[in-house]
């Protein structure tokens, strides 16, 4: 079932998409050699809470039958692709990271992703950083009511492939707002006048995950942490937004 918002619903779902992507800016300053994504984390509680929020992630069960998450955010470096829990591990001079964010306000919910560099990244890192990145930027730009949802994974998977990275197929963006994950489902790759027709009033996620390698990945133990198959870099952005009769409406910038 897919949830039509109204302007009211949509005002409160920014204000809590705004305070996910304050959360991103508060913990910028910090991504530096040696300090640890615990300790990001518990940045990113503290000020989630202080707001008068809860982070959406911690204690969630998700589909897949795993322990439920342990954290308030998720940071994946370097080859996970999502889902990464934070720990002791200190970033390293180099590693890409990135950060995940989804916060209930008022019961509203709001979501936002990420990817930083550390120190001195590689060319292959600031490269598919600033391609996932575009690629994001691109399929916001079509966003506007009567297009297909496969118009949205079409200007994502041209664009990306064509820079030679993969878009993986595992995760795709959600509708988002009332519930974390609701109708529809918004793949980050297909074909142009392919899909559902977007509507007014639809709110969801985009959240290209893009690969430097293959697009396949594994599940770690953990039952979350989903890395590369070839050990190769993996970067995502995301932003909530909504459809509105003008086009779209970017909910979480901060």
């Amino acid at each position: 079932m897919i949830f039509i918002k109204t302007p009211q619903q949509i005002e409160k779902i920014r204000e809590s998409g705004r305070l996910a992507s304050r959360a991103l800016d508060l913990v910028a300053d910090h991504i530096k050699p040696g300090v640890t994504t615990e300790s990001l984390d518990a940045m990113i509680h503290e000020f989630i809470v202080k707001n008068g929020a809860i982070p959406a992630t911690l204690g969630y069960r998700g589909s897949s039958g795993a322990s439920p998450y342990p954290a308030s955010c998720c940071i994946s470096i370097n080859e996970v692709i999502c889902h990464g829990i934070p720990g002791p591990r200190k970033l390293l001079d180099g590693d890409l990271v990135t950060i995940d964010v989804t916060t209930i306000l008022n019961g509203f919910y709001g979501d936002t992703a990420r990817t930083f560099l550390v120190g001195n990244a590689s060319e292959t890192a600031k490269r598919l950083t600033a391609v996932t990145e575009e690629s994001l930027k691109r399929a916001i730009a079509v966003v506007k009511s009567g297009i297909r949802l496969g118009d949205i994974g079409h200007a994502i998977q041209s664009y990306v492939e064509a820079e030679g990275f993969s878009v993986v197929r595992h995760y795709v963006g959600h509708g988002v707002g009332i519930k974390f994950h609701e109708e529809p489902s918004v793949l980050h790759y297909g074909k142009k006048g392919k899909g559902l027709r977007i509507q007014t009033g639809m709110v969801f996620t985009i959240e290209p995950m893009i690969n430097e390698g293959v697009y396949d990945l594994e599940i770690l133990d953990d039952g979350w942490t989903a890395v590369t198959a070839d050990g190769k870099l993996s970067a995502q952005f995301e932003h909530t937004m909504a459809v509105t009769d003008k086009g779209v409406d970017v909910l979480t910038l901060s």
